[in-house]
């Protein structure tokens, strides 16, 4: 589906260096650099980069090359991750994880993609997150891993 606007987050960025996730993080990438999709951040994702090694610096460098739209963390954002909050669905230290569910709720992306396996592409956190946005007068957001998206690396 070209042009479908792809939110990733900190962790996708990170992949593209881990020797598990690496062939579907650098595949978004490709991705993105053929036009196939269009790369979403957020400026937490910025703020984020800002205490990661600076290999990880020099990738996300790249992916500036690629001109993604660029979200504000806006005051609905931080309403609605309020919302989140109010529902316990992760805890306050995980707050940032929240947050980019939040920013691409508002944004509305075509799909998130992460490699938290725990706080973000995760059934029963997908499910609460998407009720919460229902209620809220939000569409739900579609959340999977870069290998979900990418085609690179199947065969």
């Amino acid at each position: 589906m070209k042009n479908q606007r792809i939110y990733l987050d900190t962790s996708v960025i990170g992949g593209c260096f881990d020797k598990e996730f690496r062939v579907w993080s650098n595949g978004l990438f490709r991705d993105f650099e053929k036009g196939l999709f269009k790369a979403v951040i957020s400026e937490l994702v910025s703020d984020e980069i800002e205490l990661a090694p600076n290999i990880i610096k020099e990738k996300y460098a790249e992916l500036i090359g690629f001109e993604p739209e660029i979200i504000e963390v806006t005051k609905e954002a931080l309403e609605l991750l309020s919302k989140y909050q109010e529902r316990n669905i992760l805890g306050v230290k995980f707050r940032n994880d929240m947050l980019h569910i939040s920013i691409a709720t508002i944004a509305e992306v075509d799909i998130l993609t992460s490699w938290n396996f725990k706080h973000i592409v995760h059934f029963d956190k997908i499910r609460a997150f998407n009720s919460v946005n229902l209620e809220n007068g939000y569409k739900q957001l579609e959340i999977f891993s870069p290998r979900e998206v990418t085609s690179y690396g199947s065969d």
